[in-house]
């Protein structure tokens, strides 16, 4: 409007204003090409440090991941080291206490059966030596009555008086008297044997239960410190399971952690990553196109004219 009426008017003040406000549009929108081109750049730039952001992010969280989960694995292959202790060592210890049990048992019996040999020996003994003292007063009541009749019978080789009447034979030193004496000898012998052998199969008896007490007590002592060892080294591993199990449960709780950081990070960078060369090209065309329109303005004839003034 404002060329026109320079034109018709022929002023050319209203020319020279009428460019003016020409070349003022022009500056404008080169201008604003300018602005738009730099924010691009930074939007573009942005985009790269997000990216940066991201890839640098999802990796350490990634690593993390891997690093706490093999924590989780070596706790739970401790924990699961630990329970297998623990049975192993409950079961040896009620083995052990088992042992002690039956090995009092055996020592209580082996008294008891010592108790009652004991017995029978001491009623060995008296029974023989009883028997022993009871032949041996009978043998000196026979040889005593046999030394007087050997006194009588030599009286009686000279025959006194009359000969003796029909019916009567001559009198004859008892014959079977030697034999009951020397069976009689014969069992007192035996008896004293028996005595004998009853002490020493009574010696043999003690001996041997005084070793197997002996023997006994001695396991007993093993078998005890071997259960309160056991026992302790299962309070020790019964204390490490409560700590294995608490920092499991605090790695599993630190991985959760990491995986929540993982979900926020795919949320917030999973459209910038799928996107970033599709977004860098489109960033790139459109500062190509703005830089394109700007020579195209600045190569016209009213940038020129203002480029002069």
């Amino acid at each position: 409007m404002l060329k026109r009426a320079a034109k018709t008017l022929g002023s050319p003040r209203l020319s020279a204003l009428a460019a003016n406000m020409r070349l003022d549009a022009f500056t404008k929108v080169i201008g604003n090409i300018d602005e738009m081109v730099a924010a691009l750049t930074q939007e573009k730039a942005d985009d790269v440090k997000q990216k940066d952001f991201c890839d640098k992010s999802l990796n350490e969280n990634a690593k993390a991941q891997t690093l706490k989960a093999r924590d989780i694995d070596e706790h739970e292959s401790n924990l699961a080291s630990l329970d297998s202790k623990i049975s192993q060592l409950t079961r040896s210890v009620k083995d052990l206490n088992a042992q002690v049990d039956e090995m009092k048992t055996q020592l209580k019996r082996a008294g008891e059966d010592r108790e009652i040999e004991n017995q029978d020996f001491q009623h060995i003994v008296e029974d023989q030596r009883a028997t022993q003292s009871l032949l041996n007063n009978a043998l000196k009541v026979l040889e005593g009555v046999y030394k007087k009749k050997d006194e009588g019978y030599s009286a009686l080789q000279e025959p006194v008086g009359p000969p003796a009447p029909a019916g009567f034979g001559e009198y004859k030193k008892a014959g079977g008297a030697g034999g009951v004496i020397g069976m009689i000898e014969q069992i007192v012998g035996e008896a004293k044997q028996l005595e004998t052998d009853a002490i020493n199969a009574e010696a043999d008896s003690q001996k041997g239960y005084e070793t197997f007490v002996k023997d006994t007590n001695k396991s007993l002592n093993e078998k005890h410190r071997a259960i309160t060892d056991q026992n302790a080294e299962k309070a020790q591993a019964e204390q490490d399971h409560t700590t294995a199990s608490t920092d499991l449960d605090f790695a599993e709780g630190e991985q959760r952690e990491n995986e929540k950081e993982n979900s926020d990070l795919h949320g917030s960078c999973d459209f910038t990553l799928k996107n970033f060369d599709v977004r860098q090209e489109a960033l790139t065309q459109e500062m190509e196109a703005l830089g394109q329109a700007k020579s195209i303005l600045k190569g016209s004839k009213f940038t020129a004219f203002l480029e002069r003034k």
